[in-house]
């Protein structure tokens, strides 16, 4: 099971008290905002208080068993990970699946700050099994469970991994173009992008999609209907649908949709002069440039992110 554990690392999430702060320089006229926007201020400001006070109690209680370490949620693309650190996530669910990308295969353990607040399909523990948590991860005793994750590895050694999905394309959301390899096949396009879901993002984003598509089938006539893929996070296989594909004399519409796997990843070529991108998991502010010349090979990531469940 491995040598016990010594150091653990708090991700602290960002609540939205904090992001409108940055924007407004003070919480006073982050205030005035919400209110002119008719935003709840007290349940922001409630969230605020419930990361706060749990990143206080957790580091108390982890601070007597390991040496600890908190770091703020906008450090993560920068921070260099131990090779036996324990990672404990205190935030909302969208956190995890962040986290996930940075840690490469080490215990992730999710806290729920304020169960009235944050579903916490990803945050099974709260501060009262918090410390019996900690207790069984550092001595190599808990239960996991094993998350596929997606990777975008670029012709320039660049390498981006999703918990739930990729998007690739343009960063206004305007007509993508590039040139698609699967399978054999190939074909110039243009689209509104591509999105590469895993198992564990085949309810969002993904299922979005087919929502759409079914409901422009139902609207024209067909009264077939595309199921749903809901695929299990294990599972060693992706999904690609281009949105909006545009048919013309330049790009065609065959390679629209597949199941990437071990044996058959997705090629990319960018045709496009600038502004072309690829993020993972909805957080645009961490991307890879995608421009012309850049060629991007999609496949399963050799990580796994290991979420603790007990």
């Amino acid at each position: 099971m491995g040598l016990q554990k010594d150091n653990l690392i708090i991700i602290k999430g960002e609540s939205r008290m904090k992001q409108l702060k940055k924007r407004f320089n003070t919480k006073k006229q982050a205030k005035f905002y919400m209110s002119s926007k008719g935003i709840n201020i007290d349940q922001v400001e409630s969230e605020d208080e419930a990361i706060e006070r749990s990143v206080e109690a957790a580091q108390k209680i982890s601070t007597n068993m390991m040496r600890t370490q908190v770091v703020e949620q906008n450090f993560l693309p920068n921070f260099s990970f131990g090779e036996d650190d324990v990672v404990v996530v205190i935030g909302h669910d969208g956190l995890v699946a962040n986290t996930a990308k940075y840690v490469h295969n080490k215990p992730i353990l999710g806290v729920n700050p304020d169960p009235e607040l944050y579903d916490g399909i990803l945050l099974p523990f709260t501060l009262n099994n918090y410390q019996k948590a900690v207790e069984n991860v550092k001595k190599n005793n808990y239960l996991s469970k094993k998350v596929t994750m997606a990777e975008a590895k670029l012709n320039d050694g660049q390498r981006l991994l999703a918990f739930n999905d990729f998007f690739i394309g343009h960063q206004s959301h305007k007509s993508a173009r590039y040139k698609v390899h699967f399978q054999n096949k190939e074909e110039n396009q243009s689209s509104s992008g591509i999105i590469i879901s895993t198992g564990a993002g085949s309810t969002g984003w993904l299922s979005s999609l087919i929502n759409m598509a079914n409901c422009i089938s139902a609207q024209f006539g067909n009264s077939t209907s595309i199921q749903q893929q809901r695929l299990s996070w294990e599972t060693d296989q992706l999904v690609f649908i281009v949105r909006e594909p545009f048919l013309s004399r330049a790009s065609n519409i065959q390679l629209t949709t597949g199941f990437i796997t071990h044996q058959h990843q997705l090629q990319l070529e960018s045709s496009m002069p600038k502004e072309g991108v690829i993020f993972s998991d909805g957080v645009m502010d961490d991307f890879i440039e995608f421009n012309s010349g850049a060629i991007v090979q999609i496949g399963i990531a050799k990580e796994k992110a290991i979420l603790v469940t007990g």
